[in-house]
């Protein structure tokens, strides 16, 4: 056997997404790249480590037992890198994350002066909507959450970052005064929604129930961004957080429409199981972001504020 590192690594990622397409997603390579490495990985074993069943890839028995010894091998290297780093007197390890998805507006600029510090620390965050953030906090598979809606029920502990604000948005096509409108303006607007488990769609609908006003749903879509296109696009109206709007408002591609009551305030929050025992490099990231959040925020969102 002569497989390489890189092969373990795309075998293992093949066998977790169960697609070539989601797998070259998340590898930063081309799908071809990915099939190649995956036949010559193949090619080393007389029996088959995976199938396509119509337009579906399967992974056999054996395939399954191939990916747990890849993983085991690949957290071996990882650890002999750490292990190096650590003599050498860096911080190492590894920092999981998981964000609902308008967090990535958000969350990158509170993790990348922390990792030019420590070039041993290796990220890993998952970009998803509010259920399954919620799911990794109960499951204690990341280090921290990042939510702009504290999950209830749960035992958390968190730290406020910055502000979240939502506005009602549209295209520039319509033209509407700057004096505010009656919230009843929300009755004659159709409304594009997130998908249910957004954050965004909770806050959202909280706000139409808690003002007993009977929208018009137009359709629903899975990513702030989608819901952002559409409505440049001309297919309807949203109320959505201001963090992802700013180069289609400097860009005169969505207006805000002056509201009465909006925008709605929440907070944007890093979150963390109640008595997580953390790593040293999550350690060490919690004191960066207590010590640094306010610089970040003047030195990366002055912008957010003049809305």
């Amino acid at each position: 056997m002569n497989y390489t590192l890189n092969q373990l690594k795309v075998f293992l990622k093949v066998t977790q997404t169960q697609s070539i397409t989601k797998a070259a997603a998340e590898l930063n390579l081309t799908q071809p790249a990915v099939s190649i490495q995956l036949k010559n990985f193949q090619d080393q074993f007389d029996i088959p480590l995976t199938e396509v069943v119509g337009r579906q890839l399967y992974v056999t028995s054996f395939g399954k037992e191939i990916a747990v010894a890849a993983e085991q091998i690949l957290e071996g290297v990882n650890a002999l890198n750490y292990k190096t780093l650590a003599h050498k007197g860096l911080l190492t390890g590894r920092l999981k994350i998981s964000i609902v998805s308008t967090g990535k507006y958000v969350m990158p600029f509170f993790l990348a002066d922390f990792l030019k510090l420590h070039p041993g620390v290796e990220l890993a965050m998952d970009v998803t909507n509010k259920s399954k953030v919620v799911e990794t906090l109960e499951n204690n598979e990341v280090d921290f959450s990042l939510v702009s809606v504290l999950p209830e029920n749960l035992a958390i502990e968190s730290i406020k970052l910055m502000q979240n604000k939502l506005y009602l948005v549209d295209n520039t096509e319509t033209k509407y005064h700057q004096k505010p409108y009656d919230i009843s303006i929300l009755k004659e607007l159709p409304l594009i929604y997130r998908e249910q488990g957004s954050g965004t769609r909770l806050i959202m609908e909280q706000f139409i129930q808690q003002n007993n006003l009977p929208v018009l749903k137009k359709l629903e879509l899975t990513s702030n961004e989608a819901v952002k296109q559409a409505v440049i696009a001309g297919l309807g109206c949203s109320i959505m957080p201001l963090i992802g709007l700013k180069n289609a408002l400097l860009n005169d591609e969505l207006q805000i429409i002056p509201v009465k009551r909006l925008p709605i305030k929440t907070n944007w929050h890093l979150v963390w199981p109640r008595n997580k025992k953390f790593s040293s490099a999550a350690k060490a990231y919690l004191e960066y972001v207590k010590k640094e959040k306010d610089n970040i925020i003047h030195n990366k969102f002055s912008w957010f504020e003049g809305y």
